[in-house]
């Protein structure tokens, strides 16, 4: 394996929330950090000069996850920059959330479009891709085990994440490639406080174990474990939700 400082890694949806959190954890370590954005690319400028403040390297590249010419340039720009790749990190995804009786089927479609089909794509391109001693990091849900009414379509595109997952480090045996995929419990960025009232957020923060919602720097913690010295953790869900599931 390439040692730290030699290491590259593309954060998908890192411009904001648990991307940004885990660009800037990443680079903290040393690595390269290509931050993916999808529409703002303004914040994914800011993650990058934040990165470089504090000595680090790092570009900014958009692109649409679930469409392979796009995400082939994103590797391309890694491969550009920074000579290869040996982190993947995807955080990118969608989540809107309505009872499974009342999902519009074109809204349905867009969630297995982006957290289905996105994953699959950047799996693709990182196993074709990338170098030996890497690490992919998907990213599923502890709604999962939750069963959380209201999250059906979401839910289901992350099972789907999990099986993508755990047959894609099987079919890397011999690679030296890690396959493993997180499954956060409720976090406090903005797509988990949308649509929710204070007293359900409160709500939510008190039934876990711990007192309180997880927060992005809690979720990158995991992420470097993976990117960096968990090379005996291979196609593993990890539940990482303060004891919630």
């Amino acid at each position: 394996m390439s040692t730290t400082a030699d290491r590259v890694a593309i954060v998908t949806g890192g411009s904001g929330g648990i991307g940004r959190d885990c660009s800037l954890r990443l680079a903290a370590d040393g690595i390269a950090v290509v931050v993916h954005y999808s529409a703002n690319q303004d914040r994914a400028q800011q993650t990058v000069r934040d990165i470089e403040a504090t000595g680090g390297r790092a570009i900014a590249v958009g692109g649409d996850v679930a469409d392979e010419r796009d995400m082939a340039e994103l590797f391309d720009a890694g491969q550009r920059a920074f000579g290869g790749v040996d982190v993947l990190v995807h955080t990118a995804g969608v989540m809107p959330l309505a009872p499974i009786a009342e999902v519009e089927l074109d809204t349905f479609d867009r969630v297995q479009r982006t957290n289905v089909r996105g994953t699959f794509v950047v799996d693709q391109l990182a196993a074709q891709r990338m170098r030996a001693g890497g690490a992919i990091v998907n990213f599923s849900t502890s709604v999962t085990r939750l069963q959380i009414p209201g999250y059906g379509a979401y839910a289901a595109s992350k099972g789907a994440v999990e099986a993508i997952t755990l047959i894609l480090a099987r079919e890397l045996r011999g690679r030296d490639i890690t396959v493993n995929a997180l499954a956060p419990g409720p976090t406090a960025t903005p797509l988990f406080f949308e649509g929710k009232s204070q007293e359900q957020i409160d709500g939510i923060a008190a039934s876990n174990p711990m007192g309180r919602l997880g927060t992005p720097g809690d979720i990158a913690e995991a992420v470097a474990f993976l990117a960096g010295p968990a090379r005996w953790v291979n196609g593993q869900i990890l539940y990482v939700n303060g004891g919630a599931a």
